[in-house]
């Protein structure tokens, strides 16, 4: 009987440590993902954790370490997407509180950035999270397809749509700006 017990005991810590070693590595990864989901880094964290609470739960059922990254946004695209169908999520206000930026060098950004994200955060949540997946995360189509659970022509038509509205935001913020400068 002490065998078993050493033995299991064994496979735990061995389990634990090679969790431990897959989160060290990619949780900085996921918390970018995450805040480009959420645009908020508190519920970032929150995402990171609940999803990597349930990666835990399911370690020793994940068969292939190498599509471990894939299974983990997955998680995160369905939770955060289940988090918008909570009644008590629909009640919040706004508060009017700018959230916090992440740092950019300003010989890096000279604003693009700050006004591309601006526009990504309007999008629908299911194109959102095309655009984060395939341009932020920088996956393929047919990743994006299989972690957002829809078809590869679901991925190129939502992020067509979703350019396509960004283009369009960006051609007449211009004009707004230049309309509202003359008014003064």
């Amino acid at each position: 009987m002490k065998r078993r017990a050493n033995s299991s005991s064994s496979s735990t810590f061995s389990k634990d440590m090679e969790f431990e070693e897959y989160m060290a590595a990619r949780q900085p990864s996921l918390l970018r993902t995450a805040y480009l989901l959420t645009g908020d880094r508190h519920a970032a964290e929150d995402l990171v954790q609940t999803a990597l609470a349930k990666l835990y739960l399911s370690w020793e059922k994940v068969q292939r370490r190498d599509l471990v990254d894939g299974y983990v946004r997955r998680i995160m695209v369905n939770e955060n997407n289940s988090l918008w169908r909570r009644p008590w999520k629909r009640n919040e206000v706004p508060t009017g509180e700018v959230p916090e930026r992440r740092a950019v060098a300003p010989e890096q950004d000279h604003g693009e950035s700050s006004a591309l994200w601006d526009f990504v955060q309007t999008l629908p949540k299911r194109q959102r999270a095309v655009i984060v997946l395939r341009y932020y995360e920088d996956l393929t189509e047919a990743e994006t397809a299989e972690v957002l659970g829809i078809s590869v022509g679901t991925v190129k038509s939502q992020a067509s749509r979703a350019v396509a509205s960004m283009r369009l935001r960006v051609h007449t913020q211009p004009i707004l700006n230049r309309d509202t400068e003359e008014e003064r």
